[in-house]
């Protein structure tokens, strides 16, 4: 999982799609136009339509294909029960429940595959209270860290037996290892804090306006933009 998430930011921070120049904001417009159909939208047809321009936008971004069927792939484990209590013996239920999560899904892989984070968490910082849109930006800088972390933690308790013997003392060792990420956690906030204060930390971070930014790739954006508002008037009722 980490490497995954490490790629796909890689990519966002050094990939030279047209994409990748276009604005965070007019991206933004987008993946939540497409998400909003694929969640709301009662035809299959329309569905189907969105889900290809999904594959499209990340077909376009040069994401690797390994990174996106992992990323698009990532809601299965966990719907495969959930097609299995809601199917009803026809195979339109199962597609429609199956194509929403993996349209957002792969939506999602191309918005953060194609944009920096700063540039992607600035303009929800406008929209989110101050001390919500900052707490969600140090969050996902520190994610990395943190999942790297629990990895080094998992493999060293696995080399020195953490995962043999009884239930009860695989339970114990574990609820162990997540009481020193905790810890961990809390430890490198505060240095954190500290270190973005000696750097002049003025209470506002985000504060970039960089995603704002218009380029000729912009027209991409429009043209998609235009291209799913007319899929979704003309095919929201089609059976």
């Amino acid at each position: 999982m980490t490497s995954l998430l490490s790629r796909i930011d890689h990519h966002a921070s050094t990939g030279s799609s047209s994409w990748h120049r276009a604005s965070a904001l007019g991206k933004l417009a987008i993946a939540a136009g497409i998400i909003g159909i694929a969640i709301t939208s009662p035809s299959l047809i329309l569905l189907a339509v969105v889900h290809g321009m999904a594959w499209v936008l990340v077909a376009t971004s040069r994401l690797p294909a390994r990174v996106a069927v992992l990323a698009a792939a990532y809601p299965l484990p966990f719907l495969g029960l959930f097609l299995i209590s809601r199917w009803d013996g026809t195979a339109g239920t199962p597609l429609v429940l199956l194509l929403r999560p993996l349209t957002a899904s792969l939506v999602a892989a191309w918005l953060v595959g194609t944009t920096p984070y700063p540039d992607l968490f600035a303009p929800l910082s406008r929209l989110l209270p101050r001390q919500t849109g900052d707490g969600l930006f140090l969050t996902y800088r520190a994610l990395f860290a943190l999942l790297s972390r629990s990895e080094r933690l998992s493999q060293a308790m696995r080399l020195r037996g953490g995962f043999s013997g009884s239930l009860r003392r695989r339970l114990a060792l574990a609820g162990e290892g997540m009481g020193t990420l905790a810890v961990h956690s809390f430890d490198r906030s505060q240095n954190l804090y500290a270190a973005m204060l000696l750097r002049g930390h003025s209470g506002r971070i985000c504060g970039c306006r960089h995603f704002a930014h218009r380029s000729p790739a912009d027209l991409l954006s429009l043209a998609v933009a235009v291209v799913v508002t007319a899929s979704a008037i003309l095919l929201w009722r089609a059976a």
